[in-house]
């Protein structure tokens, strides 16, 4: 490969990392034809884009992105690259990929490193870790819920009391006669 070639993939992976604030490094060798095109398809739906990469280059894309010296030192045998939007959807994936062969302790694909929410998570015992972080909108969701706990409180109060009040006023109403 020509040294501009070389340049040009590894500006393309610079702009890559930066455009995706998520990135898993995964192990995928050895996935037969179909459970690789499952893996896709999977990525596809989930909006997370893999990409087959060669380690040197994407070691010097991650060195002048300025990324940490322990995803680097990551970078052995082979490398699928994962990039996302939302920060578990990997992890996600990957559990569920992996979880589909239980007879297989080493079902690929493999996490070997991620970089999510600005913190780089190494070895494939965090995987469970990663796929329980709460993404954004998960936590918008859930902080929204939150706030709206209490006046749908106050609110079924004010209904409720209506109602028994008005119960109270129609009993009276009816003795009366």
């Amino acid at each position: 490969m020509k040294k501009e070639d070389k340049s040009a993939i590894i500006e393309q992976l610079k702009g890559q990392l930066s455009e995706y604030p998520h990135f898993y490094l995964t192990d995928i060798e050895g996935l037969n034809a179909q459970k690789t095109s499952d893996l896709r398809r999977a990525c596809f739906k989930n909006e997370i884009k893999l990409v087959m990469v060669k380690n040197t280059l994407l070691a010097k894309a991650l060195e002048q992105a300025g990324m940490s010296q322990e995803l680097i030192a990551c970078l052995k045998g082979n490398t699928a690259l994962m990039l996302c939007q939302t920060g578990n959807a990997p992890a996600k994936l990957i559990k569920e990929f992996t979880e589909k062969d239980k007879k297989n302790k080493d079902a690929k694909p493999i996490l070997k490193a991620a970089y999510v929410e600005e913190g780089v998570y190494v070895g494939r015992e965090q995987l469970d870790f990663l796929a329980s972080i709460k993404s954004k909108n998960e936590l918008i969701a859930d902080l929204v819920a939150l706030l709206q706990s209490p006046a749908k409180n106050v609110v079924s109060a004010l209904q409720s009391g209506a109602n028994t009040i008005h119960g109270v006023l129609k009993t009276l109403g009816e003795r009366g006669e």
